[in-house]
């Protein structure tokens, strides 16, 4: 079975790849995640100044994290000395050189990273979306690479469309969609106080909490945007998140928090299981995926839910839940049809997956 994919005009053995941020830092990380099997990798953002950053920076929970992270702590010259040099040596997979966040940054680091690069991601995540500065950046790369260029978007853009429809016509082979979103506060209730953050006390969301919103950017974009690739970034933590992005409309994969809530090995714990996970799901390789189109039609008459009660266990579950008091459980889960309003919170939280038929 083949995993093979192309976005961009880069050809990745796999579609996963990790995102800009800690554990593509330096030298080290970066050769860690190539041992990881990852289809490409992403440095950290480099930009023109190194980034002053605020300690605590990244707090987890179950399903989120909050950071007030920045671009990279080190200088371009420092990339430039220890990091790439020896890195190009050992390559066995596509770079991609994160860089921000001006022109006037473009104007000075592509020249200097060109030689070093397969490919630039421009991060925008501090700039805004006003489209003659986005577009700006853009004619700045594309005069010193012809190398593929993705754009990354933040999730608050006012018009995705718009926006990729700039980034397109100005010369990028595609978007990374979305960076993390914000902003976000962090409260110790026992010590009322901010635990981390900026100057401001704020910081940025990301982790499988947001996957719903940045798999409804790829699909819009990706559905009314033609020539233009997307890497989906977002919540990601097991193979089948790789293939609801893929089938969204994403060409591969981007991998940050889930790698920091659950270990690093989260990325070869994905490719490993991949092939299999293709296979059950009666594909017989990412490109058939990615020629795969999502249906979608709305209805508005109820269905009620069924109950198997062979995998059913009387937890309780979807009577505490039922929103519409539609639900008992005894001896068996009864569903009162003139209650329940057809809604699908049930079946979507039974732990056993028990209850069908709605959604």
């Amino acid at each position: 079975m083949t995993l093979k994919t192309v976005v961009g005009g880069l050809t990745l053995r796999n579609p996963v790849m990790p995102a800009s941020g800690p554990i593509v830092g330096d030298l080290e990380k970066l050769h860690l995640l190539q041992k990881e099997g990852v289809g490409a990798l992403v440095t950290k953002t480099i930009s023109s100044k190194k980034a002053n950053v605020p300690r605590p920076c990244i707090i987890a929970g179950k399903n989120f994290l909050l950071n007030s992270e920045l671009w990279s702590e080190f200088s371009v010259d420092y990339w430039l000395e220890q990091v790439f040099p020896q890195l190009r040596e050992e390559l066995i997979v596509p770079l991609i050189i994160s860089v921000g966040y001006t022109p006037k940054d473009m104007e000075l680091l592509i020249p200097k990273l060109e030689a070093f690069a397969d490919a630039f991601e421009i991060s925008t995540h501090y700039t805004g979306d006003d489209p003659s500065f986005v577009s700006e950046i853009l004619k700045t790369v594309r005069k010193h690479t012809s190398k593929p260029v993705f754009l990354k978007m933040s999730p608050h853009m006012r018009d995705p469309i718009g926006f990729a429809l700039l980034a397109r016509d100005h010369g990028a082979n595609g978007l990374v969609v979305s960076n993390s979103v914000g902003p976000a506060l962090a409260v110790n209730l026992e010590e009322r106080r901010i635990v981390l953050g900026n100057k401001e006390g704020f910081s940025w969301l990301s982790g499988p909490a947001m996957k719903p919103l940045s798999l409804a950017l790829v699909y819009k974009i990706s559905s009314s945007v033609e020539d233009l690739d997307i890497i989906g970034v977002g919540g990601i933590k097991n193979c089948r998140d790789v293939l609801e992005y893929l089938l969204a409309g994403a060409k591969a994969v981007q991998v940050l928090s889930s790698s920091l809530i659950h270990g690093r090995h989260i990325f070869s714990r994905i490719i490993n299981d991949l092939p299999d996970v293709l296979k059950s799901n009666g594909f017989a390789s990412v490109e058939e995926v990615l020629k795969t189109k999502l249906e979608w039609s709305i209805s508005y008459t109820k269905s009620v839910p069924t109950v198997d009660e062979t995998k059913c266990t009387l937890c309780g579950t979807c009577e505490r839940v039922c929103p519409y008091l539609a639900v008992k459980v005894t001896s068996k889960v009864s569903i009162n049809e003139d209650k329940c309003f057809g809604c699908g919170l049930c079946q979507s939280k039974c732990p056993t997956k028990a209850i069908g038929g709605v959604l």
